[in-house]
């Protein structure tokens, strides 16, 4: 052969053999899986799931502490910083007592070679196993740096039983981070590697204290700690049986690992001591609410400004997963109850079709078969809209829902966050306000952040009256999507374009933040807080779920409370259950402060006192209140009318049967024929019309009465009574002048007379018929309806 095809084969060889060198290490050393770490925002350890195989096995560290890799290299490879993997002198030591002692006492292996072995699982311990490690291992060195080998090293060696890697072990033996180590649990967790069985409680105690002290022997003499250090340390006691790791946020531990977060170390935005405190506060009102059998509570707590959560208890624990411990409510769809009234009041607002103390109808209704009651199931003829938010009342909600309409508020809670509502607008129709639809506490905290940011935000631009209203994003959970969460507003013109101005929100908020809740629900209750919160409170049908949620300009905090089964419990309510909860959360919480008033964004007029419109001509008294720019729209008092009264203001009268000059004009506080039945009794300052004078006969310019039930084109249902004997309806009807005398007709029949309280028990056929009733002076209301059943 000739001497040019031996270098190329030569060089050929060498290229084969340094490819075959260079591809010789996997790209990812270790397929082992991790376990899922939960660290708070200042780095604390919250919570930590065990790996697929059983291990205690943390994540990859990026680092190695000081006290433990001066203790594991002096221990272990006193040349690793100067070796390139391989160190001749401890092979040749190796080597040679294995000879003398005929058997196989030392390795001779570099802290590098140990982490090629670790890698290689279940491989035999053979020369040619030996001659592989020693080969990767100087591969191992031209990848990675001395620290990043130590780093993997640290991370995967055995430290007794099923805890594998630096952190793990910290945790397990001493209950605290690895950056924690004292010089004497640095060199224990550096010794047992060698010897992981020593660990066992019970077992080879005093020979594993041996080889600890022997190794602070040695990193005394090398000048690493000094006599009293060593001293101190050789009296630390060996750590006794495993410690639990903490389990702290562990619902929230859960939702990392299945969205996506599994076998990573997650910093969280959790704040580490407040968790610790609400979790406290949860359990301590946990054991008053088992008295009822209410067996779960959720709470969230988050920063307005950024959206990140700062505290989050997924459930409490009853103990052993007693009914659904582990359910992660936070994210869990409920019914909303009462919870999304802000958002059409705020709405309302906004658009101009109400003012703040507006008086809205509050009166028994049926809308296509759907009849909706107050909580109290009394009520109150009219109510201004912002106590009737603060009473929660649900007809007025309703009310306003259908001149909103359903479909614009299904689309607006969708814009602003809430991502439960998978089904068309028809699916919920007007329920959707009372709790038809569901929604997740998670969501819910982040509409209402996303409310007080976007106020907030309007401060943030002082004298330009330009800022994001559309500032409307979830909450994060950590610093990773932090960033991506914000802002969502871009390109889109501010000033035409909001889902809710500055002017609505505070306004909404400024109702919300009364202490005084009065029928919402049963039991209120006067909460003594320092600070202004606005507040508000959710009950959904059958006492199944008890929601709270307060805002201040720093903080939202969301409650749930309830069984995870959905079994309801009388008293689960969100006034008795969860909002005492809230107001201790909130004393927790740094901040005084109140929303400032966006002034550049609202209006002065003046409103009618007693209806809260826009004030009229024919309104007396008069109030200035400040409103959204919208407000400016909105309609005139329709509830004050001109009526003419005879000389002595008792009877009224009109041109046909008084002269002009004889008639005396005044202005009437008017409400319909329905409201005013209600109305009444609870104001005792509304005066009824009076009634027409003998000698005049009625111009029916204004309706006198109004059925309450049946409405027109009404569906009802008759059932059976429990006898077995066809039931009965009780017909009501309301007329402005309380002694006159009704006269009832169904179907062309007349079948009864009332007088005063105007209530009829009638007996109707299944199929549709005409109801027509008539008082002494003529007046006629007639309307149909259908019965659907008697069975």
């Amino acid at each position: 052969m000739s001497r040019k095809i031996k270098i190329r084969t030569g060089l050929a060889l060498l290229v084969i053999g340094l490819t075959v060198y260079y591809f010789s290490l996997p790209s990812r050393l270790f397929a082992d899986p991790y376990s899922t770490v939960l660290e708070a925002s200042n780095g604390e350890l919250l919570s930590a799931a065990i790996a697929r195989d059983g291990q205690w096995r943390f994540p990859i560290v990026d680092s190695v502490p000081d006290k433990f890799a001066e203790a594991i290299i002096t221990y272990e490879d006193k040349r690793f910083r100067d070796h390139p993997g391989v160190d001749i002198l401890s092979l040749g030591r190796a080597f040679r007592q294995n000879i003398a002692a005929r058997s196989i006492v030392s390795g001779g292996s570099t802290l590098s070679m140990q982490v090629i072995r670790l890698s290689r699982k279940g491989e035999s311990r053979t020369v040619l196993e030996k001659i592989i490690e020693i080969i990767l291992a100087t591969r191992l060195e031209l990848r990675y740096s001395k620290d990043e080998i130590l780093a993997l090293y640290a991370s995967h060696a055995p430290f007794g039983g099923n805890v594998v890697g630096i952190e793990a072990a910290c945790w397990r033996y001493f209950g605290r981070d690895a950056r924690e180590l004292s010089w004497g649990e640095a060199s224990l967790l550096a010794v047992l590697p060698n010897a992981p069985s020593l660990i066992h409680p019970g077992k080879n105690r005093n020979l594993l204290k041996a080889k600890r002290d022997k190794l602070l022997d040695k990193l005394q003499a090398i000048g690493k700690i000094d006599t009293f250090t060593c001293a101190l340390s050789k009296e630390e006691p060996i750590p006794d049986e495993p410690q639990t790791l903490p389990r702290a946020a562990k619902h929230l531990l859960v939702r990392m690992q299945a969205e996506g977060h599994a076998e990573k170390k997650i910093q969280s935005t959790l704040n580490y001591s407040l968790q610790l405190r609400i979790e406290q506060i949860l359990n301590d009102h946990h054991q008053r609410l088992t008295g009822n059998k209410i067996h779960h509570a959720a709470a969230i707590v988050a920063d307005v400004k950024t959206g990140n959560v700062v505290a989050y208890i997924g459930n409490v624990s009853n103990g052993t997963n007693y009914r659904g411990d582990d359910v992660d409510v936070i994210t869990a769809p409920r019914s909303t109850g009462s919870i999304l009234k802000p958002f059409l009041y705020a709405a309302m607002l906004e658009e101009g079709k109400m003012l703040p103390k507006t008086l809205l109808p509050d009166v028994p209704i049926f809308i296509n078969g759907f009849a909706p009651k107050n909580f109290s199931k009394d009520y109150d003829g009219a109510v201004p809209a912002d106590k009737a938010l603060i009473r929660s009342l649900n007809i007025p909600a309703v009310h306003m829902l259908r001149e909103y309409r359903y479909e614009k508020f299904h689309s607006l809670l969708k814009s602003v966050g809430m991502t439960t509502l998978r089904y068309p607008p028809d699916h919920y129709g007007l329920s959707l306000i009372l709790g038809g639809g569901e929604g997740t506490l998670w969501d819910i905290a982040g509409m209402y952040a996303s409310m007080a940011r976007t106020l907030n935000n309007y401060f943030e631009h002082p004298g330009k009256n330009r800022y994001n209203r559309c500032d409307f994003h979830p909450l994060q959970y950590t610093r990773a999507t932090a960033d991506s969460a914000q802002t969502i507003a871009k390109g889109i013109d501010l000033e035409t374009s909001s889902y809710m101005s500055a002017a609505s929100i505070y306004q909404t908020f400024d109702a919300l933040k009364e202490l005084y809740r009065p029928g919402e629900e049963s039991g209120w209750r006067y909460f003594n807080s320092a600070k202004k919160i606005a507040w508000k409170t959710g009950t959904s049908f059958g006492f199944r779920d008890g929601w709270a949620v307060g805002v201040t300009p720093d903080y939202v905090v969301g409650i749930w409370v309830g069984n995870a089964d959905g079994e309801g419990r009388p008293g689960l309510t969100g006034t008795d259950a969860a909002a005492p909860i809230l107001f201790d959360i909130f004393s927790q919480l740094p901040g005084q402060k109140w929303f400032q008033l966006p002034k550049m964004e609202m209006e002065k007029i003046t409103v009618c006192a007693r209806s809260g419109y826009r004030n009229s001509a024919l309104c007396d008294e008069i109030d200035t209140v400040l409103v959204t720019k919208n407000g400016l729209q909105s309609i005139a008092c329709p509830l004050h009318r001109k009526i003419h009264l005879s000389p002595d203001r008792k009877y009224r009268v009109h041109s046909a049967c008084s002269p002009i000059d004889q008639m005396a004009s005044v202005n009437w506080f008017v409400l319909p024929p329905v409201q005013e039945y209600y109305y009444k009794p609870k104001n005792i300052s509304y005066r009824t019309l009076p009634p027409f004078r003998k000698d005049c006969q009625s111009s029916f310019n204004l309706v006198a009465m109004d059925l309450i039930y049946p409405k027109p084109n009404a569906r009802i249902f008759i059932p059976r009574d429990l006898d077995g004997k066809m039931g009965n309806a009780v017909f009501e009807l309301a007329h402005r002048n309380s002694s006159i005398t009704v006269y009832w007709h169904l179907d062309g029949i007349y079948i009864g007379t009332t007088k005063k309280n105007h209530h009829l028990i009638v007996n109707p056929e299944q199929g549709t018929h005409t109801l027509t009733v008539m008082d002494e002076n003529g007046e006629i209301l007639e309307q149909n309806f259908e019965v659907l059943s008697k069975m």
